[in-house]
């Protein structure tokens, strides 16, 4: 079997990491040209004169436990978003490689494609908005280094069938990254695909806090892949990627009360949504409502623009997809609050 590294960049496997100043918490830390005094009399600011520990072993452990993986199959990132800029740098070589997307799914997939300089490829998702394996597989051709699966999906809210991915990876063996973007699984009440990585060590998962944990301002993600992607996407993350409160926040939500309360949130979230799904349902500018195992709801309006003003004119910010290919008159609704929710309900009614 191929070495799945032999899918990277030749010069990326063979680059020598950055050496940061090395991290050990038993010393006095005069190496790394830190300013010794603290602003200790400020509990936001107090202890941020110095650097955060380079992928921090207490997270890196509490994040393998909560994922079921062990600690060298784990990389911390600055959200989901770095994740995939560093496998698109590391995979893909400007002008030679390209990503396979299947929209209508997140644009950040193309976007780092586009920055690194890879071309890409679309092999769209079915008229249920499922994933196509074969077309997928059929669509492959060399240079195409990594594809991108969102699932849940963003924008359509949809999981995507466990036994299409497994034999898209069976398919694909040695010849492609298949990245499975998981960050709204928690709200699918659906197992995460990681445990796939035992035969298939091209599958790389992404994880976040900020969907399900409520950590969106705290942008912590997570990459999740066998150990030689760990290592080799290590050498080239910046050093001290994780601010010290985002390595707080992440550990506090992971403590075993937290992760009760989110467990409680989750279920909550997840009644808001079928009762908004219920209610936009009777509402006569309303076409269609797409299934979601999400945290939002994929809404086909008979006058999309008309239902955007309606809900600014409530104050409230609803994303407008009706320009996007096989998306015309969608909105992506988040579901909030009960009351934000009866706000949103009351001013589409009145539409």
């Amino acid at each position: 079997m191929n070495d799945v590294l032999d899918l990277a960049r030749p010069d990326i496997r063979t680059l020598k990491p950055y050496a940061h100043a090395a991290w050990d918490s038993a010393f006095t830390r005069l190496h790394a040209n830190e300013n010794p005094w603290s602003d200790e009399a400020n509990a936001v600011t107090s202890g941020l004169n110095r650097y955060s520990e380079p992928q921090p072993k207490a997270l890196i452990a509490a994040l393998a436990a909560h994922y079921a993986v062990q600690p060298d199959q784990v990389l911390t990132t600055r959200g989901s978003d770095e994740g995939i800029d560093l496998l698109a740098r590391a995979f893909c070589q400007a002008g030679r490689d390209r990503v396979m997307v299947c929209p209508p799914t997140f644009a950040m997939y193309g976007f780092a494609a586009s920055i690194q300089g890879a071309d890409l490829v679309e092999v769209p998702l079915d008229g249920s908005f499922r994933l196509d394996a074969d077309a997928v597989l059929e669509g492959w051709s060399p240079g195409v280094k990594i594809i991108f699966l969102c699932s849940p999906n963003n924008p359509t809210g949809n999981i995507l069938d466990r036994h299409a991915i497994e034999y898209l990876l069976s398919g694909l063996a040695g010849r492609a990254l298949v990245v499975l973007d998981e960050a709204y699984i928690e709200l699918a009440g659906a197992e995460s695909c990681v445990a796939m990585q035992s035969r298939h060590p091209e599958l790389v998962v992404l994880r976040t806090l900020s969907k399900a944990h409520g950590l969106a301002g705290a942008r912590c993600g997570v990459v999740l892949a066998v150990p030689p992607i760990i290592g080799l996407l290590a050498r080239i993350i910046p050093p001290y990627a994780l601010p010290a409160p985002t390595i707080t926040a992440a550990l506090a939500a992971l403590a075993p009360e937290r992760l009760a309360l989110t467990q409680d949130r989750v279920r909550r979230l997840v009644a808001e949504r079928e009762r908004l799904r219920a209610a936009l349902a009777a509402i006569p500018i309303v076409r269609k409502i797409w299934p979601s195992d999400t945290n939002f709801l994929l809404v086909e309006f008979a006058d999309a623009a008309r239902a955007y003003t309606a809900a600014v004119r409530k104050g409230l910010l609803l994303r407008d997809f009706s320009q996007q290919p096989r998306l015309a008159g969608c909105l992506r609704i988040t579901v909030g609050s009960p009351d934000e929710n009866d706000r949103l309900i009351a001013s589409l009614g009145a539409a």
